[in-house]
């Protein structure tokens, strides 16, 4: 797997790295099926109304990766990230070629992965396009209308999770002499599989904040692999990381990186959660780890 890291490596001198894992941390999903996002809140959230959406936001994505995105085919064939496969891609162009007549069935050889390596290059390109390249109005319309009402039912939680990656984004146009003082970047790294995780970001609204070559999926892999691939894909004497979770693995990779690590908590109690989290308490934990930033490299 040494091509996924050496086909894309950044080199940079002054660069923050933000990774995120989804489920429970940018979104919330598990907590409203299973109910303990409602019960946190003591009887003030009702309980058959958050597992109604969590049930919808299921067959959404289920429907949005069956229809479109190939995972009936590709479900058994998970790949950590969209370009792992890419050396096997020979450029031939998909406009007329038909995907469901090309005897892609088994991984046996590398004629196989070139086909898994064209739905993986399609899948970016609709990734890029976003859903309303993709899926029709009637479609767009359910989407948008439960996408507001998960984020009125969870208090902001989506919108304001977006905002703070938009934030984080923002600050990159911060410059001197046209180039950026600081470059700072959002990677996510989830446990799920990378087919439904993509169309989890497009369906909650994440694929402005995270391009398709910045999703990892861990499923396979675990996610001390996945941070060591990005370590040394954003290589660099002043890289710094931070890993912002819900879970326990996100937080021994971390530990084992000797990377700072936010824990999300959706309790109302919480002292990291959606809305919330600020950039000072990022910074402030990154500082913790690295040391307090060089103003005249990364602005404050």
């Amino acid at each position: 797997m040494d091509d996924l890291v050496n086909a894309s490596t950044i080199p940079c001198e002054n660069m923050i790295v933000y990774i995120w894992d989804m489920d429970e941390t940018l979104i919330l999903l598990k907590s409203l099926l299973d109910g303990s996002y409602a019960e946190s809140f003591n009887g003030v959230k009702e309980s058959r109304k958050g597992t109604d959406i969590g049930k919808r936001w299921e067959n959404h994505i289920l429907q949005v990766c069956d229809d479109y995105f190939f995972y009936e085919q590709m479900e058994n064939y998970n790949q950590p990230c969209l370009d792992a496969l890419s050396l096997y891609d020979d450029g031939q162009d998909l406009s007329d070629y038909n995907f469901n007549s090309d005897g892609f069935k088994h991984m046996h050889d590398d004629a196989d992965r070139r086909k898994l390596a064209y739905r993986q290059r399609v899948i970016a390109q609709k990734y890029a396009q976003g859903l309303h390249h993709v899926l029709d109005q009637q479609l767009i319309q359910l989407w948008d209308d439960l996408y507001q009402m998960t984020d009125n039912y969870t208090d902001g939680w989506f919108s304001s999770g977006h905002a703070f990656l938009q934030q984080i984004l923002g600050r990159n146009t911060l410059s001197t002499s046209n180039h950026a003082r600081c470059q700072h970047i959002n990677v996510l790294v989830t446990s799920g599989s990378l087919i439904p995780s993509l169309v989890k970001c497009l369906l909650f609204k994440l694929d402005d904040v995270f391009s398709y070559d910045n999703v990892y999926s861990s499923w396979d892999v675990g996610k001390l692999q996945c941070f060591s691939w990005i370590k040394e894909r954003f290589s660099g004497q002043a890289v710094r990381f931070c890993v912002i979770g819900d879970g326990m693995e996100e937080c021994m990779a971390a530990q084992r990186m000797s990377w700072p690590f936010i824990q999300i908590d959706f309790r109302p109690g919480g002292v990291h959660r959606f809305p919330g989290l600020t950039l000072r308490m990022v910074e402030h934990y990154i500082d913790v780890i690295y040391g307090p930033s060089n103003s005249d490299n990364c602005d404050e």
